[in-house]
């Protein structure tokens, strides 16, 4: 199987750590051409700290050839799953010998274990989940969890979701407190939070520090404008994920299509965004989730951000 990396791809220290990779051609893509775009585009305006979810990155790698690569196409840090099956060891490995921040962890278990399933034993599990989320968070020196609080459907009531969610987050509250991780609490497709008010409501009530909100832009574009939420939630956003969505594709081709478009080519409106995240003082992390690749995508996706922060 024809892979975009090797071993061989990457120069060893005299010390036997690995310090810096040689992208060679990826693709077809050599690593000035990947980075040519990058280059060129003007200085940032914000601090706003570009990162990546681990999983977009192709390749049957080892995790410091990933930490590697990702470094030097400019982002500033990774954010993996947990629970997961990586080696601790080495993710911690790869985090020191290149720098980059590991500086959130997404709750791996959270739509298959709810914390609002009517089964007490389905909500335990995924409290458990969200347990070692809130560990391998400290262990890898990352600051928050990412967390799909609930879900509606046909079995799961509006009241209940919101309740039963409520109930099991406040239970691990003071675990998030002792570790120094906060739960941040993102905006999906689940049917539930559908408002910035109410989203906002539902986080206050819970009369803690260490819960606020992972704000997904694209994600609301389906049915809101992001910038109005953005000037609702206010503070209470603690990082952001970065996609896009367009309308005219969810209305030709089906729901799931709109998100089938690149960053600054749908209906988010990134300056509007932009000048809403100016008001409210946010210069935090913003964590592209889009399909991922090898290094010209990514490459990609890191100048497409950097366009978006500096309008």
């Amino acid at each position: 199987m024809d892979r975009s990396f090797t071993r061989r791809d990457f120069i060893r220290t005299g010390g036997g750590v690995i310090a810096a990779a040689s992208l060679g051609v990826v693709e077809g893509v050599g690593r000035r051409a990947a980075m040519a775009d990058v280059q060129t585009v003007p200085a940032k305006k914000r601090s706003i700290r570009k990162a990546i979810k681990l999983g977009m990155v192709a390749g049957e790698l080892t995790l410091l050839e990933k930490f590697t690569l990702v470094k030097d196409l400019g982002f500033d840090g990774i954010e993996p799953d947990s629970p997961n099956n990586l080696d601790p060891d080495e993710l911690i490995t790869a985090r020191d010998a290149t720098g980059l921040v590991i500086h959130g962890v997404v709750d791996s278990v959270h739509w298959r274990d709810t914390l609002s399933h009517p089964d007490s034993e389905v909500r335990a599990r995924g409290l458990r989940g969200l347990e070692t989320a809130l560990r391998d968070a400290q262990l890898y020196g990352a600051s928050t969890v990412l967390l799909v609080p609930a879900v509606v459907n046909e079995h799961v009531s509006y009241a209940d979701a919101y309740t039963r969610s409520q109930a099991e987050i406040r239970k691990i509250l003071p675990l998030a407190e002792e570790l120094g991780i906060k739960i941040a609490i993102e905006n999906v497709w689940n049917n539930f939070l559908l408002s910035p008010l109410e989203a906002a409501r539902y986080v206050d009530e819970l009369e803690s520090p260490n819960v606020g909100w992972y704000f997904d832009v694209g994600n609301i574009v389906n049915y809101g404008w992001p910038e109005q939420w953005v000037r609702i939630l206010g503070k209470r956003i603690l990082k952001l994920d970065i996609k896009e969505f367009s309308r005219s594709k969810r209305n030709d081709e089906g729901l799931w299509k709109g998100f089938s478009v690149e960053l600054l080519e749908g209906d988010c409106n990134w300056p509007e965004v932009m000048k809403a995240l100016d008001e409210i003082g946010y210069d935090g992390w913003a964590t592209a989730e889009v399909g991922g690749g090898g290094a010209e995508r990514l490459a990609d996706i890191a100048e497409r951000m950097d366009r978006i922060f500096a309008l």
